[in-house]
Formats: C-alpha cells, structure tokens, sequence
C-alpha cells in the first residue's frame, strides 16, 4: 500500500503555542468502562504503579525533518476544571468534506472528563480502506471502541481518523521501526488537546523505555516523547494534526510484548470434509476489527473462534505450534514460525492446521522453540453447541434478504436476551445496549441492533447466539442465507 495516496487526506496544519491543561479528570466507579485489553485507560494512568517517564519535565521531541518547524510540546498538568486552552492553528480536513454531519456519531453529553467508550461511524473507500468519523458535542474522554484510541476533547468537533501504511524509509533513516498502527487524524475545530495511543508493552517488567510517538507530516517526520506511558496508552498532548503511531528504536532490546493468538477456521463442506484452522500470533495493538472484517471479505466462509488470545510473545523468537490430538490426519505448517511484532498493515497466518477429517474438538498448545515453555493454550470446540449440521455455519449478514427477515421475524424476548449475550461477549457496548432499549418500537430496535453488530463485523456472534435463542429463525435465515449464495 502506498503512503503517497493518503498525503492529500492529511491535513496540514503549523503548531503553534504550547498546551495547558489545568483540570483533572475525577471518574466514579459506577462510569468507568470496561476496556478489552483490561483495566480501562483511564484506570491505568492513575494506577500507582504507573510508569511515568517524563516525570515533571517538559515533554521532549527530536526534530528530523529539514522543513519542519515544529516547536516541542509542552507538559501537561491536570487538575479539576475539565477544560483546556490551546491555541488553534487553521486546518482543514480533506478527509471530512464527502461526509455527512447527520452521519456522525454523536457522543451523549458529559458533565466532566470522565471516559465514555463510543462506536465511531465507518465508511469504506473505492480501495476498500476505512474511515472512522465521530462527533462530540462536549468536553470529555472519549475512547473508540474499534481502534482503542482515547481522546480527550476540550470542545465539540469532528473528530476523523483512519490507518495509513507507515513509510518505512523514512522511519529507517532515523533508526526506527513501527510499535502499532499509524493513525491520519484531522478535527477542523481543533478540539482535541491529548491523544492515548494503545501500545503493548509489558510496563510492569520495565517495557516502554524505548517508546515514542512519531507524528509524520507527509516527508516530515518527529519523535515525541509520550507525556506519560499508562499499563494500557501512550499519552501526548498535541497541537496540530495528521499522522501520530507509537515507534522505537531499531535496536531496542526485544523484550517480551503484550500479544494476541487469533483464530480463524474455514470449515469443511458436504463435499470436502477437509478444512483449515489458520493461528495469527500478533502484537495487542493491531485495530482487530479491522483485520477481522479484511479477513471476511477475502473469505466469507471463514469464522473467528473467540476463545481466550492473551499471552506475552519475544519479538524475532522462533514458536511452534503442537495439537492435541497428535493424528496423521491433522497437519501443523509451517513447523516453527517466528513472531513479527511489525505487521500492522497486512496480516498473515504464522500456522495453518489442516485437518483431514471432521474434528469436533482440538487442544492448541504454543512453544517457546528455545525453552520448550508453553507460552499459550487453548482447547477450540469447532462445533458450537446447538448447530444442526455436521458443519460450523456463519450467516453473512449482508443480504437485504436476511436483514428483512431478521427484522420481520425477531421476536422481542428473543431480541431482549440476544443483546444481553452481545454485551457479554462485547460485540455491543454497554451505551449501545442502553441505547437499543430505548428504543420502543421492535422493528427499529431489531434494525438498529442488526446494522450496528454488521458495522462492526460481530455477525457470526450474534448468529451464533440466534442459533441457542430461537432455532426456528436461524434454520429460517440460514435457509435464505443459502438461497442468496
């Protein structure tokens, strides 16, 4: 993917004066959300067992560009008053001109700097290439619930994001590699002050010295120095927008990194009882739901497992995969692969098992290939409960067809405890929950409910559940699935 075409969606803007925050957010227990990897961002930081490396020293930056004039940031204090003063330097933003404002999501107003988990309105490109819109209406912390960014508005604005290749050239000249996703960032009101950018050290054993955040303005490049490293973010203030992703040095020590083990099964069919298990070993902070909706429309017969992908993995280190059961039938490839910290952008599977035959149950176990220790394991069911074949069976969810029948024939209860299992699962949030049962009409409940959990590519869960829930309506929408392949 060539960074090139994403230069003209990025806005350029000088910054200008330094940053003051003079309000600290207070965040009751009753507020606090849930975050994914863990402790929320927000609990992190104020965790006192946090790493802080700048301590009560300026934030500082290393200037690499020969046309940037890019002053350092300043430090950030953070008291009561949930409010911050910055001087706005004029942008523009390509990125939000095609988008409609009623499009948006509009956050719920806050009334002060406490973290609110949102879902950010995504469009599509002719490349196929995603773009996140969000807007606030009021001060506060706001984290997207897609790309686990977090950030903290001083004001309304619009806030447009997406990934863009990293321009690995430029990076190598001054020695550094990318450490997660680079994110294009444009707000036109300029009303974001901080930035936290989820990155996957292991800060408790002494990770994140080596971490920076690169804010990279077409050839123009600089290193900041995160005001604070959370267990969970990086955090920065800033002045000014285009492109901001965590780096570090190319020799930096390959200690171990906060990881994901991810899997996605292609099941057999009557005709070929074959079928694939492809293992992803990838660092926490890739944008998962990214990958995962990349990885349906190259396949829409493939299924992610959930099951559970927490584990610590050495960058560069050689792993391999063993099974249980140990069969001749069952076909680990390749027999050792090494975990590659740098995938950001394109994603490949580190291990396929090829089963020959239908499986009802496989353990996966991952090796340290130098220590032998069991880094990882997990024991995968590749027939849910429920299912009324001899085959897993993922209903894709955009045929109108399936989506009118859904709507149509859902009955309230049933809808009821399907989005209780969403939440559980954590394929809605809690606000989207709430909002769905406001909603008093059970047809538009049932819409909203279908094209949020498509948006974010959680069908295959929500079917799942349908299948346990009502048998009846799933053989139905499984049968208009069929009819419309």
């Amino acid at each position: 993917m060539n960074y090139s075409r994403y230069q003209s969606k990025s806005s350029v803007s000088t910054l200008s004066h330094s940053l003051l925050v003079t309000g600290s957010p207070e965040c009751s227990n009753e507020e606090k959300l849930e975050n994914p990897f863990g402790a929320s961002p927000w609990q992190a930081e104020t965790h006192p067992d946090v790493e802080n490396h700048t301590g009560e020293t300026p934030v500082g930056t290393e200037f690499n560009s020969v046309s940037s004039t890019l002053p350092p940031s300043s430090h950030l204090h953070i008291c009561s008053t949930a409010f911050c003063c910055l001087t706005r330097s004029q942008s523009h933003s390509s990125l939000l001109s095609n988008v409609p404002r009623n499009n948006l999501t509009r956050a719920a107003s806050l009334p002060s700097m406490k973290l609110h988990e949102y879902t950010p309105n995504i469009s599509v490109d002719d490349f196929g290439d995603e773009t996140y819109m969000f807007q606030c209406s009021c001060p506060g912390l706001y984290q997207c619930s897609v790309t686990n960014l977090v950030f903290v508005m001083k004001g309304e604005g619009d806030v447009v994001y997406r990934t863009v290749p990293w321009n690995r050239r430029l990076l190598a000249q001054h020695h550094k590699k990318p450490a997660g996703p680079l994110f294009d960032i444009t707000c036109p009101q300029q009303s974001v002050c901080q930035l936290h950018i989820l990155h996957c050290e292991v800060i408790s054993t002494g990770g994140g010295q080596f971490l920076q955040v690169a804010h990279v303005k077409g050839e123009g490049i600089e290193f900041i120095h995160p005001h604070k490293i959370t267990k969970t973010h990086a955090i920065i203030n800033i002045e000014g927008f285009s492109a901001y992703g965590n780096v570090k040095d190319e020799d930096s020590p390959p200690d171990p990194v906060q990881s994901l083990v991810l899997l996605f099964y292609k099941p057999p069919n009557d005709c070929n009882p074959r079928s694939v298990l492809s293992v992803f070993m990838l660092p926490r902070n890739v944008v998962f739901p990214k990958m995962r909706r990349d990885r349906k429309k190259s396949d829409k017969t493939e299924i992610y497992i959930e099951t559970t992908s927490d584990c610590k993995l050495h960058p560069k280190q050689a792993y391999t995969l063993a099974t249980d059961p140990e069969h001749d039938l069952v076909k680990v490839k390749p027999k050792q692969a090494d975990f590659q910290e740098e995938f950001f952008e394109s994603y490949f599977p580190s291990f396929q098992v090829l089963l020959k035959k239908v499986f009802t149950d496989i353990n996966l176990c991952l090796r340290d290939k130098s220590s032998s220790t069991c880094v990882w394991e997990t024991e995968v069911c590749l027939f849910p409960t429920g299912g009324t074949t001899g085959t897993v069976k993922s209903l894709d969810a955009g045929p109108e067809k399936i989506r009118r029948s859904f709507i149509e024939s859902i009955s309230g209860p049933v809808l009821r405890s399907l989005l209780d299992h969403l939440l559980e699962k954590k394929v809605l949030t809690k606000d989207e929950v709430d909002k769905a049962n406001t909603m008093k009409n059970r047809k538009d409940k049932a819409s909203w409910v279908f094209d949020t959990v498509s948006r974010k590519g959680g069908d295959s869960e929500m079917f799942e559940v349908l299948r346990e829930e009502d048998p009846f309506l799933y053989k139905h929408l499984d049968r208009r699935h069929q009819n419309a392949d």
